[in-house]
Parts: C-alpha cells; structure tokens; sequence
C-alpha cells in the first residue's frame, strides 16, 4: 500500500535521516524530504508543503523549537519531535511550543512509521467527517493551510513568511484588537528590544499588498494605543 502524504524530516545526523527515509519508504510512503539545519528545514517546508514533519530540537544553526514556531506561524501541519532529552519538562516544552508528538532517541523507525499513519487515519477521518477545515474564510479572503496559499477574491496575494504570520494570525482573529506584543510573540517568539517598529514596518508592508489604498486601509486597521484589527464586515 502506498501513501500520497509527503513527509519532510528536520535532522542533521545522516545515519537517522538515511534510517527513516529507508523505513518509510518501506511503509509505503513515497515522498520522503530532509533537510540537515534549521535555515534549511524552513527553506524545505515553504517548498515542500509536507503534510507532516519529523523534527529534531537540536540543530547545527538552532533549534527546532524555533523552526516549529515560524511553521505554527502559518499551517497547523503535524509536528513530531525528535530529541535525546528524555525528561518531562523538554517533552512538555515541545508539546508547548506547538508539537505534536515527542520521540526520544534511540527509538524505533518502524515505531515512528506506525505514529504517523495513525496521525493520517485520524486526520483522514476528521476530514471525512467534517471536522477539519484547512481552508479560513473572511471577508473577502481565503487561507489555504494545505498550500499555504492566501487569496483575495480569488487572486493569489504573494507574502514574505513574516507577513504570512501576522496575517494569518489577524485572519484567524477576525474583528478583534491585537495588541503588537502579542502580533511580535506569536510570529517572532522571542523577546527583543524595539519589537514595536518591527512589527510596524511589516503591518505596513502587509498593508501595500492587500489594500487598494494602503494610507486608507479598510481592513488591517490601527486601534490607537491598542494595536490592530482585521475588520471584516458581515456579508
């Protein structure tokens, strides 16, 4: 039996990458990705659009804490975890952060196999029975979470992958007040100094490819001394 899911695994040590990538494709799933960083890992995803993704937490150029954080910014794919921290504060982190499942090393690839194709049954299922919608609506847009793909009245609007964060996250959101701080952590998630011009230099940007007047906007509007609002009028 074979699986039309696409699966792209985030790990630098190339004897584990080769291991899976050999068991999964066993299993019967045919589109197998890797990525050896971080940098990569995102690279990849954007490119990819895997259905799930295998991810270790410690990585030549970050952690994979962070790369799950920029994919949780745009698409609710799958994530598992791939860690040698076994204790339950790091499992707990990970699940925190946006996981979805943790796997410690050593583990079991075949076992690994057997995880993700019940996660397929279950989201299969979801999805038969009208359970999981991976396209948003509102107003005039729409958000396919599958191809990361947002559209404005049928038209294909282009983002940069912070801008996709702060939008979708306004979109999810839809007519309620979203404070900077709040935009900053939940696309960023890190704490720096001077977070506030950030976050209004890409609201601005955002502004010029989804408004028809950007000095005017209709919808990404600014709420003095409170932050922003996607205002989206009933239909």
């Amino acid at each position: 039996m074979t699986f039309n899911h696409s699966i792209l695994i985030v790990e630098d040590e190339a004897d584990i990458v080769k291991l899976l990538q050999t068991v999964l494709l066993k299993e019967g799933f045919e589109h197998v990705y890797a990525a050896a960083t971080a940098e990569e890992g995102w690279l990849e995803f954007q490119k990819r659009k895997p259905d799930i993704v295998i991810l270790d937490i410690m990585l030549p150029d970050g952690e994979g804490y962070d790369v799950c954080k920029r994919i949780r910014s745009v698409s609710n794919v799958p994530i598992f975890f791939l860690s040698a921290k076994a204790d339950e504060i790091d499992k707990i982190l990970g699940f925190a952060i946006g996981g979805d499942d943790y796997i410690t090393k050593p583990f079991s690839p075949k076992e690994v196999a057997y995880r993700i194709k019940a996660r397929f049954r279950r989201d299969d299922f979801a999805q038969e029975a009208g359970q999981v919608k991976p396209v948003i609506k509102a107003g005039p847009f729409e958000y396919d979470e599958q191809k990361i793909e947002l559209k404005k009245l049928g038209e294909i609007i282009e983002l940069k992958p912070k801008e996709l964060g702060l939008f979708i996250h306004l979109l999810k959101h839809p007519n309620q007040i979203i404070s900077k701080e709040s935009l900053y952590d939940r696309v960023w998630g890190e704490e720096v100094f001077g977070y506030d011009n950030t976050v209004m230099v890409h609201i601005r940007r955002l502004r010029e490819k989804i408004e028809a007047d950007p000095s005017a906007p209709q919808y990404l509007v600014t709420v003095k001394g409170l932050g922003y609002k996607l205002v989206i009028k009933d239909e």
